[in-house]
């Protein structure tokens, strides 16, 4: 757990990330998970399941819908024309905050391990859905609610993704 003994819980079937304290829960958001559902092997584009921690914080200070590729602002700010002149890209915006899986064998090592899969909690475009799975595997939310988000919690952080809670 992290500062106050805040973690996270991702419920893959509802769609949802609730920030809690303790038992309590603090804050309840609708995100965006894998198209291709839960699974752990790189390359599945799927979510992985199980214990994980926030391994990195990326972002303090950039605007919201701050473009990001390889974690690296770009100086972009993502707007619907530059979308509609990048219609491939995967939009990561605003913050990033980076897991590592705890699980070896399950979600950390060989071709199961989610920080080298590049598993994020991050932002995305206002265009797309939240409450149904649309990633190409990282947890996505809004910007605003994830600036939220990634100012209550720290490195460390446990973050636990289930198929249900």
């Amino acid at each position: 757990m992290s500062r106050q003994g805040l973690h996270i819980q991702v419920d893959l079937e509802r769609q949802q990330l609730r920030l809690l304290s303790g038992s309590a829960c603090v804050a309840t958001y609708s995100v965006s998970t894998a198209r291709n559902g839960p699974g752990e092997l790189q390359g599945s584009e799927c979510t992985p399941r199980g214990l994980h921690r926030i391994r990195l914080k990326i972002g303090d200070g950039e605007p919201t819908n701050s473009v990001f590729i390889g974690r690296r602002p770009t100086g972009e700010i993502h707007t619907p024309e530059l979308a509609a002149a990048n219609p491939d890209r995967d939009w990561i915006l605003t913050r990033i905050l980076w897991l590592t899986g705890l699980e070896p064998g399950r979600n950390r090592g060989g071709v199961v391990d989610s920080l080298r899969r590049f598993i994020y909690i991050h932002g995305t475009p206002d265009s797309e859905p939240m409450g149904r799975a649309a990633s190409h595997g990282c947890i996505r939310m809004r910007n605003s609610e994830l600036i939220q988000l990634y100012d209550q919690v720290s490195v460390g952080t446990i973050v636990d993704i289930r198929e249900q809670f």
